[in-house]
């Protein structure tokens, strides 16, 4: 069984539980979703689609970050979701381990992050007329994973470099302040 509709709904629901301020700011995934938008797939473009991205924290308290070839910018692991993923965390172990070598077995869940995500970012992602893609939003449901020494191989097609930063280097202040209280 893959991802489906439920599953984005009720992972939203709650998330918003927790974090009920940021209704706001996901207004446009909650009316993507009231309108029966296929949110899982990468050619939804009438608004956007979900991807996932994996919060990895190490033994030293530092964040991974990845430098992303086609954004030109330094972003947590992550990516769209594929037919086989399963779940939402699910997917973002997959895009870990395919961008960073590390794997599911290596990651661990911080209780109660395993169904609920640290954090869940809509974003622009700017129009690509080499794919055909027009500007379209990602909701980006963020995991928050523990690691104990990692080795990192990069994935050469999709990412330049990775580097271990401070928490406070998250790619959103709002996710900062999350993991500065954790």
């Amino acid at each position: 069984m893959s991802i489906g509709t439920e599953e984005i709904r009720s992972t939203l629901d709650r998330y918003l539980d927790h974090h009920p301020d940021e209704a706001g700011h996901l207004r446009p995934l909650s009316e993507a979703l009231e309108a029966g938008a296929e949110l899982t797939s990468r050619m939804e473009f009438n608004g956007g689609h979900v991807t996932c991205g994996a919060v990895v924290i190490d033994q030293d308290r530092r964040l991974l970050l990845i430098q992303h070839k086609a954004l030109g910018r330094w972003l947590l692991p992550g990516g769209h979701l594929e037919p086989g993923d399963l779940n939402l965390p699910g997917a973002a172990l997959r895009e870990l381990e395919e961008e960073t070598g590390i794997s599911w077995h290596d990651a661990v869940a911080q209780s109660g992050h395993d169904v609920t995500p640290v954090d869940i970012d809509l974003h622009t992602i700017p129009a690509n007329p080499a794919k055909s893609e027009p500007e379209h939003w990602h909701a980006d449901f963020r995991w928050l994973l523990r690691v104990q020494e990692p080795k990192v191989v990069l994935q050469a097609e999709e990412v330049d470099g990775y580097a271990w930063r401070s928490c406070t280097d998250a790619p959103t202040s709002k996710l900062a302040a999350k993991l500065a209280t954790m």
